[in-house]
């Protein structure tokens, strides 16, 4: 199979994440209205999202040692078109509950499989490619908040429709082979891992997850109740935040292999500051959101050339490669929980000081980025350190 198919079908499965989980964010306000939750009601929920996405991770480490990382991707997707439609159908607050226990383990499956699916691929070609892939995500996620600013008028259970979108994407014929015809290798355990090198840049993509859930979560909230933005524009604290990334991902392949990982994730953590004291200092609406666009432009690469990072630390056969990767997606969770869970519970009474808490750590990335200057092997220009891996044959897998 041609590299270039098993690429566009990765593409594909990162697209369909984006899609359905910002279709459901910018929805929050919708469903905190249709339930009177509360943001520490919201917390709660958030928080039980969160778990069970962590868990879903591990239970793709589990799964990563014996079976192909297609498969498991496939499975995932299709628990979230089950998931998808109980979660916003519901007629009870228990079924909610359901909906969302349901969505998080499937989101967990997913985000560990499409970076499985991801790293595969960016191997094979032997240059970055997880910052366009995670890109692909952002094209989702803008999609999502535009479906919503577009239906804004409808009930909330028209998102259900959505589901069809994962059930199609499953059915991908192209995805990458990431276990050999002979069955898996050997467990990850039996090989030692570089743990603390991994640990380290983990710690970057906590921040990078603290900030970007906190966005994707309390943005349109902050909007609404904050600065009081008209109730059907609260999704363009999402739609120009994942516009500005966008440009920035599909620029990172480039970025990366131009100026190096330590000096983009640098410059961006400082822009992702400034654009955080913007969004807390905002006066009105229309300037919160561009001190959210702001913030999409500086964050966008911290995640990709994560992953990246941490699976050539962690080098050995592919099946050894996803388990650490699936291993290594539990710091997105940890993220997620600072940024979603807690900075509702810092802003119970004003979410200016919610957002206040990752404007200040997110500067943490600036010494951390260091820590990428010696993974950088699939970048091979100045500013880079490391030989580049072998480019594909022209009829070469993505394996």
């Amino acid at each position: 199979m041609p590299p270039t198919r098993a690429r566009a079908a990765t593409a594909a499965a990162f697209a369909t994440q984006g899609l359905v989980f910002i279709s459901l964010t910018t929805r929050l306000p919708d469903i905190a209205d249709r339930w009177d939750l509360s943001e520490v009601a919201i917390s709660g929920l958030l928080l039980l999202l969160v778990v069970l996405a962590g868990v879903g991770s591990v239970l793709a480490e589990r799964v990563a040692a014996r079976h192909d990382s297609a498969v498991l991707l496939r499975v995932g997707l299709l628990a979230m078109a089950v998931a998808l439609p109980v979660l916003v159908l519901a007629g009870s607050l228990g079924v909610l509950v359901v909906g969302i226990a349901g969505y998080g383990l499937a989101l967990g499956l997913v985000d560990a499989a499409t970076n499985m699916q991801g790293v595969a691929v960016e191997q094979r070609y032997g240059r970055p490619l997880l910052p366009s892939l995670h890109g692909c995500w952002t094209l989702g996620g803008l999609l999502g908040a535009a479906t919503t600013l577009a239906t804004a008028g409808l009930p909330l259970g028209a998102t259900a429709a959505l589901a069809v979108v994962p059930v199609l994407v499953a059915a991908a014929p192209y995805l990458a082979r990431t276990q050999g015809p002979a069955g898996p290798g050997p467990a990850p355990e039996a090989v030692a891992v570089p743990w603390r090198p991994i640990v380290m840049v983990g710690v970057a993509m906590v921040v990078f997850y603290m900030v970007d859930s906190a966005s994707a979560a309390w943005g349109p909230l902050y909007l609404e109740d904050v600065v009081a933005a008209p109730e059907r524009l609260v999704a363009l604290a999402t739609f120009p935040y994942l516009l500005a990334s966008l440009v920035v991902r599909l620029a990172g392949d480039r970025l990366v292999a131009a100026y190096g990982a330590v000096r983009v994730l640098r410059v961006g953590a400082v822009v992702a500051s400034v654009a955080l004291g913007v969004v807390v200092l905002a006066p009105t609406w229309q300037v919160a959101v561009a001190g959210f666009t702001l913030l999409g432009a500086g964050v966008a690469v911290i995640a990709p050339l994560s992953f990246s990072a941490a699976a050539r630390i962690a080098g050995g056969e592919q099946a050894r490669v996803d388990a650490v990767v699936a291993r290594f997606n539990q710091f997105n969770y940890l993220g997620a929980l600072l940024g979603s869970v807690l900075t509702g519970l810092a802003g119970a009474g004003s979410l200016r000081v919610g957002f206040a808490v990752p404007m200040v750590l997110v500067l943490a990335l600036v010494p951390l980025a260091r820590t990428f200057a010696a993974a950088s092997g699939l970048t091979g220009s100045s500013g880079a350190s490391g030989v580049s891996a072998p480019r594909p044959s022209a009829s070469g897998s993505a394996s």
